[in-house]
């Protein structure tokens, strides 16, 4: 008898870096089209709003990418496939670090902006809490900085999101090796 697994297996992932993984893309999808629509809104009270939004959701990412590496950390990932070739494990492992490195860089060059800023905009986390800014030098240079790092990153989490995505989909409607179940499907554990 099989029961489902939450941690993974040596074949495949357990339904919490499964959740782990599927809220994370939902958020990140979410605030790269939230990041690209807000800088076009002319409506200044909306345009606040939403950049509050932005703010806030932001944090909720840094802290669900922190337990997901966490997650990762304590918990053996699944072997890859055997028909995976050695550029291909290698390739999936750099970009797995390099989503990890942006998507935990990028709230912060985000709460650096936002504290570099000669404005001086509150930070409300959800309506419920001020953030206190990041000890950095307020000036327009540092928040030019901030500005221009913050939005490199996110085009470049952009590219990597995309070929993740196009990786999982080669893997599945090419290859079809499995790739791509193993983030649908929690992995079972067979009881003796």
């Amino acid at each position: 008898m099989s029961k489902l697994a939450f941690r993974n297996t040596r074949d495949g992932y357990g339904l919490v870096a499964i959740v782990f993984h599927w809220a994370l893309a939902v958020l990140i999808l979410g605030q790269i089209g939230l990041g690209l629509f807000m800088m076009r809104i002319a409506d200044q009270r909306l345009a606040f709003d939403l950049i509050q939004w932005h703010k806030s959701l932001g944090l909720l990412l840094l802290l669900l990418i922190a337990l997901r590496l966490t997650w990762r950390l304590l918990n053996p990932q699944p072997r890859p496939p055997a028909s995976l070739r050695r550029w291909e494990r290698c390739a999936s492992a750099s970009v797995h670090r390099l989503l990890y490195a942006v998507f935990l860089a990028l709230p912060f060059t985000g709460w650096a902006l936002v504290s570099a800023s000669v404005l001086g905009i509150p930070t409300l986390v959800f309506g419920l809490f001020l953030l206190p800014h990041l000890p950095v030098g307020v000036s327009e240079a540092g928040e030019t900085f901030w500005r221009i790092l913050h939005h490199l990153l996110a085009y470049t989490a952009i590219v990597l999101v995309a070929g993740h995505a196009l990786a999982a989909l080669r893997h599945h409607l090419i290859l079809k090796d499995g790739v791509l179940k193993r983030m649908l499907r929690p992995a079972r554990r067979t009881k003796p």
